[in-house]
Formats: structure tokens, C-alpha cells, sequence
């Protein structure tokens, strides 16, 4: 069983040493994803013993995530923990989050709100926190009290799963919807955190906030349409369908029929049912993609296993 603990790292001389130490006595190897700093980040972590990883530019939150699963696959890790590298989280909490992988969890997250945690978050972060919170659980369907924890960790299924595509900060929210895709077992833990480290974040939270929720809601027409599509489009065709009844009804009891209202009954039907119908077209195609990847990852898995198989055979009749 090998268990790592991976860092996204930009930019953090002051603070890589001693997370690298705290983590060392808590994992097998500790990972360090150098984005592109141009301070001795890299140096540093080289000279305390971690596993670095440069990438020879700054590529973003996202794609350092996307690298530390992709050494974690390379190392063939079966537990790795993603921390902080600007030492806002503790590492000796690193055992906290790797017992419930042992216990059936696949993603455990180290939460800033749960269990009537996160008094000491700054207000103006928890607002934004709950707003993105609110808007991830709505797009994934999912429930989970901080989906912007970069405080993680991750078993085997979700290391080989997870497959990360945004390269910004939303990268976090997408590996949630992953894990609910790929059906994978989620686990909150209370941890805390300190804001008052000398550098907390080369992001402005204001920024980020923003573009992560504009992302979501984008999210959300795409992975719900049945909510964001179809059920509103049956309030407006019914409500079409009801006055156009009642229109109905006038004229047939002698009354006349003004212009501007039965465009309006029209329109509700038409474009009410138009949504309805791209609705469920866009969610049964969402379903099939879906089932789709769990097929090609099922056929991938055989093949590999079947190629380990008379591979091993082989090298036993050599």
C-alpha cells in the first residue's frame, strides 16, 4: 500500500519545507507540483526529500490537480492526500482524512463548515464559500458542506477515475461531479485552517469566486436540464394551455379574443414545450454519455488486467 501526499505549489519558498516535513510523517512520498514558479519552490522541495513535478509554465489550480492524479497513477499510489502547500492546513490532520478510505470511503474532504465548524473563516470568504457550495450541490447533486476545500483525499477507484479538465479553481467543484458520475463513496471530516499564514493565495477570492460560479451555472444547464430546462418549460406550457382554455371558454359564451394575450398563449406553449423537449433530450443524452465512460473505463480495465495477466504468465514460464 503506497500513500502519498500531493501539492500544487506556486510560488511558495517561505512555506514548502515545512509542509513537506509535516507530511513526510504521515504519507510514503510526498509530491510537490511546481506551476511554474519562479522563486526556489522547486529547489527547496527537491532538498527535503519530495517527488517534484515542474511544469515549465503557470497553467493554473486545475491542471496542477490534474498532474498530482497523473503522478499518483505513475507511482501507482493507492491513497494520496492533496493539501495546501501555503500551510493554511495542518498536516498532522493528514490521518483524519486517510482513515475512512479505509472504511469504504473513495473521497474524503476536509471540511471548514461541517460539524459546526468554520467559526474562525473570515465572513466575506464564507458567503462566497456558501454561494459556490450551494450552486455545486444544485449542478451535481450532490450534498456536501465545503466543495471548495483544496484539502482531499482520494482511494484508489477515485485516483484512476478522476480525470480533471478545467484549469482554473472550478476544477474543484468538476472533481465532485466526477465522483458523483463515477458513483464513488464521499466522506466529510471537520479540519481547520489558518488565515493568517504570510501569503494565503495567488488568487483574488473575489475573482475566483465569480468565475467558479459562472462555471457552475453553466454546469447546471448542461448536467440537470430535467430541472433547468423541462420543468420550466411544462410551467410554461401548462400556463399556456390554461389560458388558452380560458380563452376557449370566453368565446364560446360569446366573448371576443384580443390580440396581444393569445400571442401570448402561443408563445408560452410553443417555447414551454420546445424546453420540455430539449430537456429530456439533453438528459438522456447525458445519460448515455455517461454509461458510455463507464462502459470504455469497464473495457480498458479488462484489457489492462487480461495484458497483466499474460504478461505475468510469461515472465513465470521464463
Amino acid at each position: 500500500m503506497t500513500t502519498i501526499a500531493a501539492m500544487p505549489a506556486y510560488n511558495e519558498e517561505r512555506s514548502i519545507a515545512k509542509m513537506v516535513l509535516g507530511c513526510k510523517k504521515h504519507v510514503d512520498c510526498v509530491v510537490v507540483i511546481d506551476d511554474g514558479s519562479s522563486d526556489a519552490t522547486a529547489e527547496i522541495a527537491e532538498a527535503m526529500g519530495a517527488y517534484v513535478v515542474r511544469h515549465k509554465e503557470n497553467l493554473g489550480y486545475g491542471a496542477a490537480l490534474e498532474s498530482c492524479f497523473e503522478t499518483a497513477r505513475t507511482l501507482n499510489a493507492d491513497k494520496m492526500v492533496i493539501i495546501d502547500s501555503d500551510g493554511q492546513h495542518d498536516p498532522a490532520e493528514i490521518p483524519k482524512l486517510l482513515d475512512p478510505l479505509s472504511f469504504g470511503s473513495d473521497l474524503v474532504i476536509g471540511s471548514r463548515f461541517c460539524n459546526g465548524n468554520g467559526k474562525n473563516v473570515p465572513a466575506y470568504r464564507k458567503v462566497g464559500m456558501k454561494v459556490l457550495d450551494v450552486a455545486t450541490n444544485a449542478a451535481g447533486g450532490i450534498n456536501v458542506s465545503d466543495s471548495q476545500s483544496g484539502f482531499r483525499a482520494y482511494g484508489k477507484e477515485a485516483i484512476e477515475k478522476i480525470v480533471i479538465k478545467e484549469s482554473d479553481m472550478a476544477a474543484g467543484s468538476e472533481i465532485l461531479f466526477q465522483a458523483k458520475d463515477n458513483d464513488l463513496f464521499i466522506k466529510e471530516v471537520p479540519i481547520s485552517v489558518s488565515y493568517d499564514v504570510e501569503r494565503p493565495s495567488t488568487q483574488n477570492p473575489v475573482r475566483h469566486g465569480v468565475k467558479a460560479l459562472l462555471r457552475l451555472l453553466h454546469d447546471m444547464e448542461l448536467r440537470r436540464p430535467l430541472y433547468y430546462f423541462t420543468l420550466p418549460g411544462l410551467i410554461m406550457a401548462a400556463i399556456g394551455i390554461g389560458m388558452g382554455l380560458e380563452f376557449l371558454r370566453t368565446f364560446y359564451h360569446g366573448g371576443s379574443l384580443s390580440f396581444g394575450p393569445t400571442l401570448l398563449m402561443i408563445m408560452l406553449t410553443l417555447v414551454g414545450s420546445f424546453m420540455a423537449l430539449t430537456g429530456i433530450v439533453l438528459h438522456t443524452l447525458a445519460r448515455l454519455i455517461v454509461e458510455s465512460r463507464r462502459d470504455i473505463e469497464s473495457i480498458i480495465g479488462r484489457l489492462s488486467h487480461e495484458h497483466s495477466d499474460r504478461t505475468g504468465n510469461k515472465t513465470r514460464d521464463n
